[in-house]
């Protein structure tokens, strides 16, 4: 870790006056969540679930679930780390107004960050709703039933389908998360984009966006992305140490 690129990092901290954090799976690695997108990872395993696909069949819908039982919760047991901890220092502080994040796991909150202040634009895996009504059924009941039934929970108020409150492939971004994101990269005068290859579009596009609007844009990622040449400031080092080196003294 370059010692020159925490100091850069940390005076820009220090200047900004609204701060918008974007985070991607990078960070959440360092929790021991593994990125699905990576070599080895869940989606070069096995062909993700179509979100038509999983509306349509009950026998997709049993896949689907049989992958979320299957072996340990890849949410079990995982803590915020270092990285989660100090974006909500800045949140803490005043400095920063916004989490947009493409994780699912919810650790943002975790760390100590009001769901208020987290933006899930790919949603939250920890719970599930009803596509009918919208009413919220926790992981455990549903595993409870489909290992002692072989089906999946249908939803308790009205019978209808009950799927994890995540964004799958095929189904349409929230559309006011995303105008909230949307709104807080315009509003912010530093953004920093954190742990995420920014491939993924439409969220990629929010640090182009704050760029346009006059942010000045930090990138720290483990390996370059496709912005890099557009960014204030890159830096390539683990996220949860440099975010701990360049929040703690800003």
């Amino acid at each position: 870790m370059a010692a020159d690129g925490i100091s850069a990092l940390r005076r820009l901290i220090a200047e900004a006056e609204r701060i918008v954090a974007f985070t991607g799976a990078g960070i959440s690695t360092e929790s021991g969540i593994p990125d699905f997108r990576s070599p080895g990872g869940l989606w070069t395993r096995m062909k993700p679930i179509d979100f038509r696909d999983f509306v349509a069949s009950a026998d997709v819908r049993r896949e689907a679930w049989r992958r979320r039982f299957e072996g340990k919760d890849f949410l079990e047991g995982v803590q915020p780390n270092d990285g989660h901890r100090a974006l909500a220092q800045l949140i803490a502080r005043g400095q920063a107004s916004a989490i947009i994040t493409q994780n699912v796991d919810g650790l943002h909150q975790a760390a100590g960050v009001s769901g208020e202040r987290v933006i899930e634009i790919h949603g939250n895996a920890s719970y599930a709703t009803c596509l009918a009504c919208g009413l919220r059924h926790e992981i455990a009941e549903i595993r409870e039933h489909f290992l002692a039934t072989g089906d999946p929970l249908d939803c308790r108020t009205c019978g209808g389908i009950v799927k994890a409150a995540t964004i799958s492939f095929g189904q349409a971004m929230p559309e006011a998360e995303m105008a909230r994101a949307q709104e807080e990269a315009r509003a912010c005068d530093l953004f920093l984009a954190i742990g995420s290859s920014l491939v993924v579009y439409p969220a990629a596009a929010l640090p182009a966006l704050a760029k346009r609007a006059g942010a000045k844009l930090v990138i720290l990622n483990r390996e370059a992305t496709g912005l890099d040449g557009e960014a204030d400031l890159v830096l390539h080092a683990e996220i949860g140490p440099a975010l701990r080196a360049a929040i703690a003294s800003s």
